[in-house]
């Protein structure tokens, strides 16, 4: 009985180590719900901070956080700010959202997609309430960072 059970780990071993290869790389632990929540959190942080700058730091801002595949698809907001207060509760997955204005052939932007209701309030260069409109918005982490898509006014 000991012969079998030397001989099975034996071949285990074997088996084990003629299976195994090297990954290349830095191993990184992944993300939690609970640090990604933190990570949307404070980009809608940095978004706000950025609108009481004014239209050129938010615009700044929203460039500097647009998600990299999704880089020419930037809108201009002109004088327009926009405070977007996130209801952070009904932050969910969404894996199957593109762009609606990325094309036919459009792919899974890179990350994990998240969408959320927002309440957003837009303001003109002076500061003045324009409007509020209550929705959803996606956010998409990837590589530790929160990223948007820059809203495009409709007229």
């Amino acid at each position: 009985m000991r012969r079998v059970l030397f001989a099975v780990l034996g071949l285990a071993a074997l088996l084990i180590a003629g299976c195994s290869s090297a990954v290349p790389g830095v191993p990184v632990p992944a993300a939690s719900p609970e640090d990604d929540r933190q990570l949307v959190r404070d980009y809608f942080d940095e978004l706000n901070a950025a609108a009481e700058e004014g239209p050129s730091t938010q615009r700044d801002f929203l460039r500097r956080s647009q998600h990299p595949d999704y880089a020419d698809g930037m809108c201009e907001l002109g004088g327009l700010t926009l405070t977007i207060d996130p209801a952070m509760s009904t932050l969910r997955v969404d894996p199957d959202w593109v762009p609606p204005d990325a094309g036919r052939d459009a792919e899974h932007p890179r990350g994990l997609v998240y969408v959320l209701g927002v309440s957003v309030s837009i303001r003109d260069d002076d500061g003045a309430l324009l409007g509020e409109q209550i929705g959803s918005q996606r956010v998409v982490v990837l590589e530790g960072r929160t990223y948007g898509f820059t809203p495009c006014p409709t007229g």
